[in-house]
């Protein structure tokens, strides 16, 4: 391991040691129990397409997929702001959808709704696609007030305090999107 990476990796295990739980992995099963009863009343008969926005919608879009006994297709797509930060920069799209989602009922799923930029971009290019419905399916909506406009989401798993959050597909510098809960980054270190 070259320098850099034993300077981030320690970093990244000093974050941890120090990190606050904030919601447990029950806590977070339990959340996707329910949003999945949600998705199932809603979209079941409407043969949709579920929609992981990558990478912090991986997990969210496999835990609720499995909890989904309906027909589906699943589809990609990838656009940050992060790109390994942990303050968000200008929108990249790194891949579009691959599936025509004209006449299409598109369920998005992603890891969580901060202030909405990179969710708003996307919602607007789904719909310009010309999808008979999109919903939008989030682990999580960050309390605070600086959301875009209007923007909201169908389907929340849980709310989350303002602060840097990571685990359950959510990174540090690219470190614990593995993790079964959500942590925040400890008031000390912040």
């Amino acid at each position: 391991m070259s320098g850099l990476d034993r300077q981030r990796y320690e970093e990244a295990k000093a974050v941890y040691d120090s990190a606050d739980c904030l919601i447990t992995e029950d806590e977070i099963n339990a959340a996707y129990d329910r949003m999945a009863a949600e998705v199932t009343r809603d979209l079941a008969e409407l043969d949709p397409v579920v929609m992981c926005v990558m990478l912090g919608g991986l997990q969210a879009t496999a835990e609720l997929g499995k909890r989904l006994d309906f027909p589906f297709e699943l589809d990609y797509l990838h656009a940050t702001r992060y790109r390994g930060e942990t303050a968000g920069g200008e929108l990249v799209w790194k891949v579009s959808p691959g599936l025509r989602l004209a006449g299409r009922h598109v369920l998005i799923v992603d890891d969580i709704i901060d202030e909405g930029h990179t969710l708003a971009a996307i919602l607007e290019s789904i719909r310009g696609q010309g999808a008979a419905s999109v919903r939008t399916a989030m682990l999580l909506l960050k309390d605070h007030d600086r959301r875009a406009s209007g923007l909201s989401a169908d389907y929340v798993g849980c709310t989350v305090a303002d602060r840097y959050v990571f685990g359950s597909g959510m990174d540090y510098k690219g470190y614990f999107r593995q993790l079964p809960g959500v942590w925040a980054i400890g008031q000390d270190v912040a």
